[in-house]
Protein backbone atom coordinates (compact mmCIF):
# COMPACT_ATOMS: atom_id res chain seq x y z
CA UNK A 1 0.00 0.00 0.00
CA UNK A 2 1.28 3.27 -0.84
CA UNK A 3 1.84 6.29 1.60
CA UNK A 4 1.26 9.76 0.54
CA UNK A 5 3.31 12.10 2.12
CA UNK A 6 3.06 15.51 1.06
CA UNK A 7 6.48 17.04 -0.83
CA UNK A 8 8.36 14.55 1.26
CA UNK A 9 12.68 14.66 1.05
CA UNK A 10 15.31 12.13 1.38
CA UNK A 11 18.74 12.52 2.36
CA UNK A 12 22.27 10.22 1.90
CA UNK A 13 24.38 9.16 -0.90
CA UNK A 14 22.42 10.26 -3.86
CA UNK A 15 23.70 8.72 -6.94
CA UNK A 16 23.17 11.00 -9.69
CA UNK A 17 24.40 10.93 -13.33
CA UNK A 18 27.56 13.64 -12.67
CA UNK A 19 28.72 10.29 -9.52
CA UNK A 20 27.65 10.64 -6.17
CA UNK A 21 27.48 13.39 -3.62
CA UNK A 22 25.77 13.91 0.15
CA UNK A 23 22.88 15.46 -0.50
CA UNK A 24 19.27 15.76 -0.38
CA UNK A 25 16.68 15.42 -3.07
CA UNK A 26 13.04 17.19 -2.95
CA UNK A 27 9.90 16.19 -4.30
CA UNK A 28 7.00 18.11 -5.30
CA UNK A 29 4.00 16.20 -5.96
CA UNK A 30 5.31 13.68 -8.10
CA UNK A 31 8.05 15.07 -9.83
CA UNK A 32 12.04 15.51 -7.99
CA UNK A 33 12.45 19.37 -8.51
CA UNK A 34 16.11 19.74 -6.50
CA UNK A 35 19.16 18.07 -6.41
CA UNK A 36 20.86 19.61 -3.22
CA UNK A 37 24.01 19.38 -1.28
CA UNK A 38 24.81 20.09 2.44
CA UNK A 39 22.14 19.75 5.39
CA UNK A 40 18.95 18.41 4.79
CA UNK A 41 15.25 19.01 6.41
CA UNK A 42 15.16 17.67 9.71
CA UNK A 43 11.61 15.70 8.27
CA UNK A 44 13.87 14.52 5.49
CA UNK A 45 14.18 10.22 5.09
CA UNK A 46 17.49 9.07 5.95
CA UNK A 47 19.22 6.50 4.31
CA UNK A 48 22.92 5.18 3.30
CA UNK A 49 22.58 5.53 -0.35
CA UNK A 50 19.58 7.14 -2.74
CA UNK A 51 19.49 5.65 -6.17
CA UNK A 52 17.07 5.93 -8.91
CA UNK A 53 13.52 3.50 -9.17
CA UNK A 54 15.29 0.33 -11.02
CA UNK A 55 13.94 -0.30 -14.29
CA UNK A 56 13.50 -3.82 -14.94
CA UNK A 57 12.64 -4.80 -18.74
CA UNK A 58 12.92 -8.47 -18.46
CA UNK A 59 10.21 -10.00 -15.69
CA UNK A 60 7.90 -13.17 -15.96
CA UNK A 61 6.11 -12.71 -12.21
CA UNK A 62 6.36 -12.23 -8.42
CA UNK A 63 4.47 -13.15 -5.28
CA UNK A 64 2.91 -16.11 -6.24
CA UNK A 65 1.48 -13.80 -9.24
CA UNK A 66 2.37 -14.57 -13.09
CA UNK A 67 1.89 -12.48 -15.93
CA UNK A 68 0.78 -14.87 -18.18
CA UNK A 69 -2.54 -15.12 -15.89
CA UNK A 70 -5.38 -13.05 -17.03
CA UNK A 71 -6.40 -12.36 -13.36
CA UNK A 72 -5.76 -9.31 -12.42
CA UNK A 73 -4.75 -9.83 -8.71
CA UNK A 74 -1.59 -11.93 -9.76
CA UNK A 75 -0.46 -9.09 -11.88
CA UNK A 76 -1.03 -6.89 -8.91
CA UNK A 77 0.71 -9.42 -6.62
CA UNK A 78 3.85 -9.51 -9.12
CA UNK A 79 4.23 -5.19 -9.80
CA UNK A 80 3.93 -4.84 -5.79
CA UNK A 81 6.47 -7.46 -5.17
CA UNK A 82 9.13 -5.96 -7.14
CA UNK A 83 8.20 -2.11 -6.31
CA UNK A 84 8.98 -3.53 -2.54
CA UNK A 85 12.22 -4.22 -3.67
CA UNK A 86 12.76 -0.90 -5.58
CA UNK A 87 11.55 -1.91 -9.01
CA UNK A 88 9.22 1.14 -10.37
CA UNK A 89 9.00 0.71 -14.16
CA UNK A 90 8.71 -2.81 -15.51
CA UNK A 91 8.45 -4.74 -18.28
CA UNK A 92 5.64 -7.80 -18.37
CA UNK A 93 7.41 -11.08 -20.48
CA UNK A 94 5.33 -13.64 -21.60
CA UNK A 95 6.72 -17.33 -22.20
CA UNK A 96 5.62 -18.98 -25.27
CA UNK A 97 2.31 -20.54 -25.75
CA UNK A 98 -0.29 -20.99 -28.71
CA UNK A 99 -0.83 -17.76 -30.75
CA UNK A 100 -4.13 -17.46 -29.11
CA UNK A 101 -3.39 -17.80 -25.86
CA UNK A 102 -0.61 -14.96 -26.69
CA UNK A 103 -3.03 -12.49 -28.09
CA UNK A 104 -5.03 -12.82 -25.13
CA UNK A 105 -2.58 -12.63 -22.97
CA UNK A 106 -0.82 -9.73 -24.42
CA UNK A 107 -4.56 -7.79 -24.89
CA UNK A 108 -4.95 -8.36 -20.93
CA UNK A 109 -1.51 -7.24 -19.93
CA UNK A 110 -2.31 -3.84 -22.23
CA UNK A 111 -5.00 -3.00 -19.89
CA UNK A 112 -2.28 -2.59 -16.72
CA UNK A 113 -0.31 -1.15 -19.03
CA UNK A 114 -2.30 1.75 -20.43
CA UNK A 115 -3.46 2.37 -16.76
CA UNK A 116 0.88 3.29 -16.15
CA UNK A 117 1.71 0.10 -13.98
CA UNK A 118 3.39 -1.42 -16.55
CA UNK A 119 5.83 0.20 -19.12
CA UNK A 120 4.99 -2.71 -21.25
CA UNK A 121 4.80 -5.97 -22.74
CA UNK A 122 7.93 -8.23 -23.70
CA UNK A 123 7.22 -11.23 -25.89
CA UNK A 124 9.78 -14.22 -25.31
CA UNK A 125 8.38 -16.36 -27.80
CA UNK A 126 7.32 -18.36 -29.58
CA UNK A 127 9.88 -17.23 -32.49
CA UNK A 128 12.57 -19.29 -30.65
CA UNK A 129 15.19 -22.26 -31.45
CA UNK A 130 14.14 -25.81 -30.16
CA UNK A 131 18.07 -26.62 -29.28
CA UNK A 132 17.76 -23.63 -27.05
CA UNK A 133 14.34 -23.56 -25.90
CA UNK A 134 15.26 -23.69 -21.93
CA UNK A 135 11.89 -22.76 -20.14
CA UNK A 136 10.06 -23.02 -22.89
CA UNK A 137 7.55 -25.93 -24.29
CA UNK A 138 9.34 -26.54 -27.46
CA UNK A 139 6.20 -28.15 -29.17
CA UNK A 140 4.74 -24.36 -29.06
CA UNK A 141 7.79 -22.94 -30.87
CA UNK A 142 7.65 -21.59 -34.35
CA UNK A 143 9.31 -19.16 -37.02
CA UNK A 144 7.87 -15.90 -37.46
CA UNK A 145 5.77 -15.10 -40.16
CA UNK A 146 4.18 -11.57 -41.02
CA UNK A 147 0.46 -12.44 -40.23
CA UNK A 148 1.50 -13.94 -36.68
CA UNK A 149 4.01 -10.85 -36.24
CA UNK A 150 1.18 -8.67 -37.21
CA UNK A 151 -1.37 -10.33 -34.97
CA UNK A 152 0.55 -10.11 -32.04
CA UNK A 153 1.26 -6.82 -32.48
CA UNK A 154 -2.32 -5.69 -32.87
CA UNK A 155 -3.31 -7.41 -30.13
CA UNK A 156 -1.20 -5.00 -27.82
CA UNK A 157 -3.07 -2.30 -29.50
CA UNK A 158 0.70 -0.44 -28.69
CA UNK A 159 1.79 -1.73 -25.83
CA UNK A 160 4.43 -4.62 -27.01
CA UNK A 161 7.60 -2.73 -26.38
CA UNK A 162 10.55 -5.48 -26.83
CA UNK A 163 10.08 -9.39 -28.46
CA UNK A 164 13.05 -12.01 -28.30
CA UNK A 165 13.39 -13.51 -31.53
CA UNK A 166 16.02 -16.56 -32.70
CA UNK A 167 17.95 -15.06 -35.71
CA UNK A 168 18.48 -18.34 -37.21
CA UNK A 169 14.56 -19.40 -38.17
CA UNK A 170 13.18 -18.69 -41.47
CA UNK A 171 11.63 -15.69 -41.48
CA UNK A 172 13.49 -13.94 -38.56
CA UNK A 173 15.28 -11.20 -39.99
CA UNK A 174 11.96 -9.98 -41.58
CA UNK A 175 10.21 -10.18 -38.33
CA UNK A 176 12.72 -8.69 -36.83
CA UNK A 177 12.63 -5.21 -39.64
CA UNK A 178 8.64 -5.46 -39.37
CA UNK A 179 8.53 -5.15 -34.99
CA UNK A 180 11.15 -2.15 -35.12
CA UNK A 181 8.87 -0.93 -37.98
CA UNK A 182 6.09 -0.67 -35.46
CA UNK A 183 8.43 0.83 -32.61
CA UNK A 184 9.05 -2.57 -30.88
CA UNK A 185 12.72 -3.40 -29.63
CA UNK A 186 13.78 -7.00 -31.22
CA UNK A 187 16.03 -8.90 -29.07
CA UNK A 188 18.40 -11.87 -30.07
CA UNK A 189 18.05 -14.86 -27.57
CA UNK A 190 17.14 -18.62 -27.06
CA UNK A 191 19.23 -18.92 -30.29
CA UNK A 192 21.91 -21.21 -31.76
CA UNK A 193 22.83 -18.79 -34.40
CA UNK A 194 26.14 -18.88 -35.69
CA UNK A 195 27.57 -15.29 -35.96
CA UNK A 196 26.88 -15.14 -39.54
CA UNK A 197 23.40 -15.30 -38.02
CA UNK A 198 23.27 -12.79 -36.02
CA UNK A 199 24.79 -9.84 -37.40
CA UNK A 200 21.79 -9.54 -40.26
CA UNK A 201 19.79 -9.30 -37.42
CA UNK A 202 21.21 -6.90 -35.95
CA UNK A 203 21.98 -4.72 -39.24
CA UNK A 204 18.09 -5.10 -39.46
CA UNK A 205 17.54 -3.76 -36.19
CA UNK A 206 17.58 -5.40 -33.32
CA UNK A 207 19.16 -3.77 -30.24
CA UNK A 208 19.31 -6.16 -27.34
CA UNK A 209 20.82 -9.73 -26.28
CA UNK A 210 18.41 -11.64 -24.14
CA UNK A 211 19.85 -12.81 -20.75
CA UNK A 212 23.09 -13.15 -22.58
CA UNK A 213 24.85 -16.60 -21.86
CA UNK A 214 21.63 -18.48 -20.81
CA UNK A 215 19.77 -19.96 -23.71
CA UNK A 216 22.23 -19.25 -26.51
CA UNK A 217 24.93 -21.34 -28.30
CA UNK A 218 27.91 -21.13 -26.04
CA UNK A 219 31.06 -18.86 -26.95
CA UNK A 220 33.78 -20.55 -29.21
CA UNK A 221 37.14 -18.91 -30.20
CA UNK A 222 36.82 -20.45 -33.57
CA UNK A 223 33.08 -20.05 -33.73
CA UNK A 224 31.99 -16.57 -31.73
CA UNK A 225 28.35 -17.40 -32.25
CA UNK A 226 25.54 -15.18 -30.82
CA UNK A 227 27.67 -14.15 -27.71
CA UNK A 228 30.86 -12.53 -29.30
CA UNK A 229 28.52 -10.96 -32.16
CA UNK A 230 26.44 -9.43 -29.25
CA UNK A 231 28.64 -8.51 -27.33
CA UNK A 232 31.06 -7.06 -29.66
CA UNK A 233 28.65 -4.55 -31.45
CA UNK A 234 28.29 -1.00 -30.23
CA UNK A 235 24.71 -1.01 -31.20
CA UNK A 236 23.53 -3.94 -28.89
CA UNK A 237 22.52 -3.73 -25.17
CA UNK A 238 23.34 -6.59 -23.14
CA UNK A 239 20.93 -8.25 -20.41
CA UNK A 240 22.78 -9.92 -17.39
CA UNK A 241 20.64 -12.28 -15.04
CA UNK A 242 22.86 -11.35 -11.84
CA UNK A 243 21.79 -13.84 -9.30
CA UNK A 244 25.54 -15.31 -9.17
CA UNK A 245 24.04 -18.51 -10.67
CA UNK A 246 23.09 -18.48 -13.86
CA UNK A 247 26.35 -16.37 -14.80
CA UNK A 248 29.18 -16.05 -12.82
CA UNK A 249 30.50 -13.11 -11.37
CA UNK A 250 33.52 -13.30 -13.79
CA UNK A 251 31.82 -13.42 -16.80
CA UNK A 252 29.43 -10.71 -15.39
CA UNK A 253 32.46 -8.83 -14.82
CA UNK A 254 33.82 -9.60 -18.50
CA UNK A 255 30.73 -8.26 -19.40
CA UNK A 256 29.80 -5.22 -17.75
CA UNK A 257 33.93 -3.89 -18.09
CA UNK A 258 33.82 -4.91 -21.59
CA UNK A 259 30.37 -3.48 -22.68
CA UNK A 260 29.95 -0.81 -19.44
CA UNK A 261 27.12 1.67 -20.78
CA UNK A 262 25.48 -0.77 -22.47
CA UNK A 263 24.58 -3.32 -19.57
CA UNK A 264 21.36 -3.93 -17.77
CA UNK A 265 20.91 -6.36 -15.38
CA UNK A 266 17.27 -8.04 -15.38
CA UNK A 267 15.37 -10.64 -13.24
CA UNK A 268 13.86 -13.17 -15.27
CA UNK A 269 11.55 -13.58 -12.37
CA UNK A 270 8.78 -15.85 -11.85
CA UNK A 271 6.21 -15.95 -9.87
CA UNK A 272 7.84 -18.07 -7.24
CA UNK A 273 10.12 -14.65 -6.32
CA UNK A 274 9.38 -13.49 -2.82
CA UNK A 275 6.92 -17.00 -2.09
CA UNK A 276 9.30 -19.33 -1.21
CA UNK A 277 10.28 -22.81 -2.21
CA UNK A 278 7.49 -24.84 -3.98
CA UNK A 279 5.85 -26.19 -7.40
CA UNK A 280 4.83 -23.18 -9.49
CA UNK A 281 3.47 -22.81 -13.11
CA UNK A 282 5.51 -20.98 -15.82
CA UNK A 283 3.53 -21.15 -19.09
CA UNK A 284 2.82 -24.80 -19.52
CA UNK A 285 4.97 -26.16 -18.01
CA UNK A 286 6.13 -26.71 -13.94
CA UNK A 287 8.83 -25.44 -11.93
CA UNK A 288 10.45 -26.73 -9.14
CA UNK A 289 11.74 -24.03 -6.64
CA UNK A 290 14.39 -25.32 -3.73
CA UNK A 291 16.77 -23.05 -2.22
CA UNK A 292 15.47 -19.91 -4.03
CA UNK A 293 16.74 -22.36 -7.63
CA UNK A 294 13.74 -22.63 -10.20
CA UNK A 295 14.40 -25.84 -12.41
CA UNK A 296 12.70 -28.26 -14.78
CA UNK A 297 12.38 -31.86 -14.07
CA UNK A 298 15.91 -32.23 -16.63
CA UNK A 299 17.65 -29.77 -14.21
CA UNK A 300 17.52 -27.02 -16.55
CA UNK A 301 17.67 -23.29 -14.88
CA UNK A 302 13.44 -21.68 -15.52
CA UNK A 303 13.69 -18.05 -14.90
CA UNK A 304 14.71 -16.94 -11.48
CA UNK A 305 13.93 -15.71 -8.16
CA UNK A 306 15.63 -12.50 -8.06
CA UNK A 307 14.71 -9.10 -7.22
CA UNK A 308 16.71 -6.14 -8.54
CA UNK A 309 17.64 -4.64 -5.39
CA UNK A 310 19.45 -8.13 -5.16
CA UNK A 311 20.72 -8.06 -8.66
CA UNK A 312 22.23 -4.39 -7.63
CA UNK A 313 24.08 -5.97 -4.64
CA UNK A 314 25.44 -8.73 -6.68
CA UNK A 315 26.71 -6.97 -9.08
CA UNK A 316 28.77 -4.73 -6.55
CA UNK A 317 29.49 -7.01 -3.49
CA UNK A 318 29.45 -10.47 -5.65
CA UNK A 319 31.04 -9.14 -9.16
CA UNK A 320 33.13 -5.86 -7.46
CA UNK A 321 31.54 -3.43 -9.68
CA UNK A 322 31.25 0.11 -7.93
CA UNK A 323 27.26 1.42 -6.93
CA UNK A 324 27.34 3.94 -9.94
CA UNK A 325 28.23 1.32 -12.84
CA UNK A 326 25.03 -1.03 -10.96
CA UNK A 327 22.59 1.78 -10.82
CA UNK A 328 23.57 2.60 -14.48
CA UNK A 329 22.67 -1.11 -15.18
CA UNK A 330 19.63 -1.47 -13.08
CA UNK A 331 17.81 1.95 -14.23
CA UNK A 332 19.83 4.35 -16.40
CA UNK A 333 20.56 1.78 -19.42
CA UNK A 334 17.58 0.00 -19.19
CA UNK A 335 14.93 3.71 -19.11
CA UNK A 336 17.75 4.20 -21.94
CA UNK A 337 16.70 1.35 -24.15
CA UNK A 338 13.36 1.79 -23.25
CA UNK A 339 13.01 5.31 -24.18
CA UNK A 340 11.52 7.04 -21.06
CA UNK A 341 14.66 8.43 -19.71
CA UNK A 342 13.45 11.43 -20.25
CA UNK A 343 10.88 10.39 -16.74
CA UNK A 344 12.95 7.41 -15.20
CA UNK A 345 16.27 5.90 -14.43
CA UNK A 346 17.93 8.67 -13.13
CA UNK A 347 18.07 11.21 -10.17
CA UNK A 348 17.71 14.83 -11.70
CA UNK A 349 15.04 17.85 -11.17
CA UNK A 350 11.94 16.95 -13.67
CA UNK A 351 12.36 13.55 -13.36
CA UNK A 352 9.65 11.07 -11.78
CA UNK A 353 9.74 10.64 -7.85
CA UNK A 354 11.14 7.25 -8.10
CA UNK A 355 13.68 6.56 -6.36
CA UNK A 356 15.22 3.35 -3.61
CA UNK A 357 16.76 4.27 -0.14
CA UNK A 358 19.31 1.60 0.21
CA UNK A 359 21.41 1.01 3.48
CA UNK A 360 25.23 0.65 3.54
CA UNK A 361 24.84 -2.76 2.67
CA UNK A 362 22.67 -2.16 -0.39
CA UNK A 363 19.32 -3.18 1.17
CA UNK A 364 16.01 -1.59 0.30
CA UNK A 365 14.92 0.49 3.52
CA UNK A 366 11.74 2.82 1.47
CA UNK A 367 11.24 2.83 -2.17
CA UNK A 368 9.28 6.19 -3.53
CA UNK A 369 7.05 5.56 -6.62
CA UNK A 370 5.83 8.83 -8.31
CA UNK A 371 6.18 10.82 -5.08
CA UNK A 372 4.43 7.95 -2.50
CA UNK A 373 5.82 5.88 -0.68
CA UNK A 374 5.69 2.00 -1.39
CA UNK A 375 7.36 1.13 1.15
Amino acid sequence: MSTSIPNPSVAGKLVTPDGVQDGWVAVTGGTLTEINSGPAPASAVRGHWVVPGFVDIHCHGGGGGSFTSSDPEQVDAAIATHRAHGTTTMLASLVTAPLPDLRYQVAALAEHVQDGRLAGVHLEGPFLSAARCGAHEPRLLRPPDRESVASLISAGRGTVSMVTLAPELEGSIDAVRQFVDHGVLAAVGHTDATLDDVVPAVDAGARVATHLFNGMRPLHHREPGPIGALLDDERVTIELICDLVHVHPTAVRLVAEHAPGRTVLITDAISATAAGDGEYELGPLTVTVRDGEPRLDDGSLAGSTLTMDAALRNLVTGCGLPVTSAVHATATRPAELLGVSDRVGSLRPGMDADLVVLDENLHVQHVLHQGAWAR
